[in-house]
């Protein structure tokens, strides 16, 4: 398959989540498991013969949902609310959400009461991560998890088929990791736009069917002329629910910037980590669990062993980026609150950044392209690099 339709392919499952599973389900009568960000194990459904779809933020403008949940929550939480207030999520068998901020336990609260009939399941993982008890609370939590799907779908999940969805996922995530590794290198011509719908699509697809078509896209990536471009080396930061708007992204590569890594949760965030494929897989998924965070800290776990700050710093030096742009979705508690010790650490080591603020509601565009155009202009005096701007 050519790679224009292979991305075509990403993009529809990327912007049309609800639809494109709905049509999965009624041509392979697979059960839909909904979830939320951040820390869901989509292995344990996928294992249990369920679509595992990650909830995404859509782009339709909030209407029935206003009354039903705080104005002042994210972009992300109200969106969720309003799709459930005009019943959207009828298709799904089950919606499946974890405690990682008290915006989301609002919004779930919401979908329990506008989906009386659909299995709604809480649970609820240890945010401390290098506690000694860290390991074996997350594996009572997942074993609990598990028994939850048991009850949904009526029937065992044996730990054979749970290695084998971890053998699926692990795959994929390798196969986004190449994508990433290439585009960080130059070798590839992939924008911004791009790789988060490959990873956004990800979140929806069936894992066989999306590791087939990454697989047809790399080759077809590699065998054509290495990227020649030239401007701002830049990583991206921020965003840990719900994806960036592609118009930003577009926006900073327009304005002559190349984005060449991230912490997104739909980008490496979300492909940091492999799970063990051997011995118990509870155990194999506790520890994935916790290893993540190390892999890319995230603000609304506790470890101490890892800071945010420092691993962005050794981030951007690894990506050979230049300047970080960090993403905020407006509200984002855990983000507000870890933001300042980031600027002060960037600050310290006179690192430029910028700070965009995102909402729900598309951002100005135009008045954006002011401070990304002013912001790249500075980072190129200070590497000394020309002015020019990328073709």
């Amino acid at each position: 398959m050519p790679a224009q339709a292979i991305l075509a392919q990403f993009e529809a499952a990327a912007e049309g989540p609800l639809s494109w599973a709905t049509e999965w389900k009624r041509t392979h009568g697979t059960r839909l498991l909904g979830t939320f960000p951040m820390h869901f194990p989509g292995e344990m459904a996928h294992a249990a013969g369920c679509l595992p779809l990650i909830l995404q933020e859509q782009q339709d403008p909030i209407t029935v949902g206003h009354g039903m949940i705080y104005p002042f929550y994210c972009g992300y939480t109200r969106s969720i609310v309003d799709q459930a207030c005009k019943g959207e999520f009828e298709a799904l068998d089950a919606i499946m959400f974890g405690d990682h901020c008290v915006q989301v336990l609002g919004a779930a609260d919401v979908v329990r009461a506008k989906l009386p009939n659909t299995w709604v399941h809480f649970y609820q993982l240890i945010s401390s991560m290098s506690d000694p008890w860290s390991l074996s609370r997350a594996r009572e939590t997942f074993a609990q998890l598990k028994a939850g799907i048991e009850e949904m779908t009526g029937q065992p999940l044996a730990d054979d088929a749970i290695r084998s969805s971890i053998r699926l996922f692990n795959r994929n995530r390798d196969l986004l990791r190449q994508l990433y590794e290439l585009r960080r290198e130059g070798r590839i011509q992939f924008s911004a736009r791009q790789m988060q719908l490959a990873v956004k699509s990800s979140m929806v697809m069936d894992k066989a069917l999306h590791n087939e078509l990454l697989k047809q896209l790399l080759a077809q990536l590699l065998s054509a002329r290495p990227s020649t471009g030239s401007g701002v080396r830049v990583y991206l930061s921020g965003h840990f629910c719900q994806a960036p708007k592609t118009g930003i992204l577009d926006l900073i590569e327009d304005c002559g910037g190349i984005v060449v890594d991230d912490d997104l949760y739909h980008g490496t965030r979300f492909i940091s980590t492999d799970v063990d494929e051997v011995g118990d897989p509870l155990t194999a998924l506790a520890q994935w669990y916790l290893a993540r965070n190390l892999k890319v800290p995230c603000p609304t776990r506790v470890d101490q062993k890892a800071d945010w700050e420092t691993y962005l710093l050794g981030a951007m030096e690894r990506a050979k980026a230049e300047g970080m742009i960090v993403l905020m979705a407006k509200f984002c508690e855990p983000h507000m609150y870890y933001y300042p010790e980031i600027k002060e650490a960037f600050e310290r080591r006179g690192v430029p950044h910028l700070l965009i603020e995102t909402e729900h509601e598309l951002n100005m565009l135009e008045g954006l392209r002011t401070r990304v155009e002013s912001f790249l202009e500075v980072v190129k005096r200070r590497a000394g690099a020309p002015t020019r701007r990328v073709a």
